[in-house]
């Protein structure tokens, strides 16, 4: 039986199903049921005027998690990537930012954040009409081709994209390549450029169907490719080819180093060397084995950069690894699932911050692997680890530079319990000297290809703002 088969069958079996219907009988017994019970007719009259994220929030939970840590890196102001989904961008230049405010002895600085956002689109354009043309000869309600005309150009990314960006196109000081509003609120940006890109794609795929050589297709995308770039200058800027970079630090010192390319500027201020990162993720799926390396089918961004991969560690692995580094000094990139059990204007994140249980008289207690297979939990935002709470060897609780801007915790600074890293931590960046000799050999061979829709490859997706 073919798949259009199988998915008539189903359609016949539910116009066709009696047993399976809601009769008014039934109804009528839920009624009942629902007016018989103890507390829901008190939680009804309660949930119709207040949030039901504040009734079922635990304030206990909450005055008894400070802003305080044994070990705290930050003295300097959160980010803000305002109404798009560039966290995963923001999160790799707050960290890069530490050791260039070092060497340049300044208090505050950011890199451009427009300028990397510029390239990701650029590229990642570029990637989708590859993949365009790779597929051409598949049909169009293939799942990867659906996938792909799906999400041609999402603001999310991974950490190897990071890395690829910076790797090929350098970076900017803000002031060479500022904000502007389509970086701040990508969504007209994305819906335009996207309109274009699936028209691109019916293009390439129709000229591989009529049998034009790929000299031919390729010519056709590099006019489509011209056409973006147009395209993302009217929307972001045109990112600079030099720029003159000067300052005064903290001391009140001038120092001016003339001018630079976005290469030059990058090979100069990046203190740490992004090669030496490798990607851990936290993956507990019985198919995702530990101590193995897995990539995502048509994730990425720069042709011919390196691919996205990850190393898959048990979650206590994954606590030393981020604790080693912060009490070494520096911060840690990371990607978890930002929104479930948080209160944002608080700042903190705790696994019974809510007590739906109470609200809703049923318990909510699908796993980490059963969230990840029935698709409850995902990346959805990366941030900065800049500080950890450490007792008797453990750590109690995590502070997590964000980039919402200050209003939210302690100036844009938020507090994560440990409980909530063991269920909603996926991913860390970290050099992989901290690794063991087991695991590094394990980083040398070839990862296990995973879909193009699996749940580990949705930071690339439409992250959190």
């Amino acid at each position: 039986m073919t798949a259009a088969d199988n998915q008539a069958a189903v359609v016949e079996r539910l116009a066709s199903s009696t047993g399976g219907s809601l009769s008014p009988e039934r109804l009528s017994e839920l009624h009942t049921e629902f007016m018989a019970h103890p507390t829901a007719s008190l939680m009804r009259n309660a949930v119709t005027q207040v949030s039901v994220m504040d009734i079922a929030q635990n304030r206990d939970i909450i005055t008894s998690t400070p802003h305080t840590f044994s070990h705290k890196l930050d003295d300097w102001k959160v980010t803000n990537q305002r109404a798009s989904g560039r966290c995963w961008l923001f999160a790799g230049l707050n960290l890069l930012r530490v050791g260039a405010m070092q060497a340049m002895n300044i208090k505050e600085f950011e890199f451009s954040q427009t300028y990397l956002h510029f390239w990701d689109k650029f590229e990642r354009a570029n990637y989708f009409l590859e993949a365009i043309i790779a597929t051409a000869e598949r049909d169009i309600d293939d799942r990867t081709v659906a996938f792909l005309l799906d999400k041609p150009l999402e603001d999310g990314g991974q950490w190897n994209m990071f890395v690829n960006l910076v790797k090929k196109h350098g970076l900017v000081p803000q002031s060479a390549m500022p904000e502007s509003e389509s970086s701040s609120n990508t969504r007209y940006m994305n819906a335009i450029v996207i309109s274009k890109l699936r028209d691109f794609a019916q293009q390439l795929r129709d000229a591989v169907a009529s049998g034009k050589s790929e000299d031919e297709v390729r010519k056709l995308k590099d006019g489509f490719v011209s056409v973006v770039y147009r395209m993302l200058c009217i929307h972001l800027g045109t990112p600079p080819q030099s720029f003159d970079w000067e300052w005064r630090d903290k001391d009140n010192k001038f120092h001016r180093d003339g001018k630079l390319t976005p290469q030059q500027f990058a090979d100069k201020y990046v203190s740490i060397n992004l090669d030496d990162y490798v990607s851990i993720v936290h993956d507990p799926r019985e198919s995702s084995p530990q101590g193995r390396t897995y990539t995502v089918d048509m994730l990425g961004n720069v042709v011919g950069g390196d691919i996205v991969t990850y190393l898959n560690v048990d979650i206590e692995l994954m606590k030393q690894l981020t604790m080693k580094q912060i009490t070494d000094g520096q911060p840690v990139w990371m990607g978890c699932d930002v929104g479930k059990m948080m209160d944002r204007r608080r700042g903190v994140w705790d696994r019974e911050l809510f007590g739906f249980e109470r609200i809703y008289d049923t318990p909510f207690a699908q796993d980490k692997p059963g969230r990840l297979l029935h698709h409850q939990t995902l990346m959805t935002h990366a941030m900065l680890f800049t500080g950890v709470d450490v007792v008797d060897n453990d750590p109690r609780r995590w502070r997590v530079e964000n980039s919402w801007g200050s209003e939210g915790g302690e100036q844009g600074f938020y507090v994560m319990n440990d409980n909530w890293f063991d269920e909603y931590m996926f991913e860390i960046a970290v050099p992989k000297a901290l690794l063991s000799a087991e695991l590094q050999q394990a980083l040398e061979g070839e990862p296990t290809v995973l879909p193009a829709w699996d749940p580990m490859g949705a930071l690339a997706g439409e992250c959190m703002g």
